[in-house]
């Protein structure tokens, strides 16, 4: 089930994972797949490779209801761990790990605090890992960084769930809904981005 996250995270270059092998990854783990796949989540997270095919893997192998919460708690359980360890191992550590300009996110995070989180995560203009690991050496608040990234992921988290629990294929209301929340998701973000700028 482990292999099966992180095999995921990488499969962006050859597509996603066939739907039946996934469901039989899922049953074979039994009763404790939810919790391995949690675990395995938060481990890719800290890592830096593309966190939409894993999500969308999720929705795959167990469905909408399901598959939204245990990446929700995942991404927030990586978010944390990386966030913790940028403050522990430091500016230098971090740029080699993940090759992120943290002085460009200090400055983001510096003076808006809980906004610049929210923004940073509805519209990602770096990287998933690079913000959490960049998060932890900046000026931002623990309080501010935690809440923020727990409202900034919803959107991008229920579409990719929902493309991966529903496909492209038929314009089900599942799918549409999704859609329309991140559309909403980006305008509402623009629209605090120009207040705050203001």
């Amino acid at each position: 089930m482990v292999l099966l996250v992180a095999g995921t995270a990488v499969a962006v270059a050859v597509g996603l994972p066939d739907e039946q092998g996934l469901r039989r990854e899922v049953d074979r783990a039994g009763a404790w797949a939810p919790a391995v796949f949690v675990v395995g989540y938060a481990v890719v997270t800290l890592l830096p490779f593309p966190k939409a095919v894993a999500t969308v893997a999720a929705g795959l192998a167990f469905g909408f209801a399901l598959a939204l919460p245990l990446v929700l708690a995942g991404a927030m359980a990586g978010a944390v761990l990386a966030f913790w360890l940028g403050r522990r191992l430091g500016r230098d550590a971090v740029e080699r790990w993940t090759g992120a300009r943290v002085a460009r996110v200090d400055a983001a995070l510096r003076d808006r605090g809980l906004l610049a989180v929210v923004l940073a995560r509805v519209v990602p203009v770096l990287p998933f890992t690079a913000l959490n690991y960049g998060a932890g050496l900046s000026a931002v608040r623990t309080r501010d960084y935690v809440l923020g990234t727990a409202v900034g992921i919803v959107p991008g988290t229920v579409s990719y769930v929902a493309l991966g629990a529903y496909g492209t294929g038929a314009l089900t209301s599942a799918p549409v809904l999704a859609a329309c929340v991140l559309a909403a998701a980006l305008l509402g973000a623009v629209l605090l981005g120009r207040r705050a700028a203001r």
